[in-house]
């Protein structure tokens, strides 16, 4: 993830929640890099004509989350993410494993916190 977005997790949320399909959860070292990594989030999803459903806590940066209806992003500052511990609260999501390719992203492994692992 581009300006060196940190411990990026994206969450499989389906068939656990209505809240969402995914979550997208990363981090910065500062709130100055939460929100410069926030508002390029943003820039990319509306490149592709994307906006977002709401965005909150952009004022402080502390946390910032983006929603995108069936995505939500997280972007956390590494003392809030680590307070929170937002992953812990979806240990049965399976985590979705992105590869860069020739700047295709594309999902291919899937990991379940048990260990489980499937291909999409």
């Amino acid at each position: 993830m581009a300006k060196k977005a940190k411990e990026t997790v994206i969450l499989e949320l389906k068939g656990l929640t209505i809240i969402a399909d995914y979550f997208v959860i990363c981090s910065g070292e500062s709130t100055t890099q939460v929100r410069a990594i926030a508002e390029y989030i943003e820039a990319e999803f509306r490149n592709k004509s994307m906006r977002p459903l709401s965005v909150e806590g952009l004022r402080y940066a502390h946390w910032v989350l983006i929603d995108y209806g069936d995505i939500i992003v997280h972007v956390f500052e590494d003392q809030t993410r680590n307070y929170y511990e937002l992953e812990k609260l979806w240990l049965d999501a399976p985590r979705v494993t992105v590869e860069e390719d020739e700047g295709v992203h594309r999902k291919r492994d899937v990991t379940t916190v048990k260990g489980e692992r499937y291909r999409q």
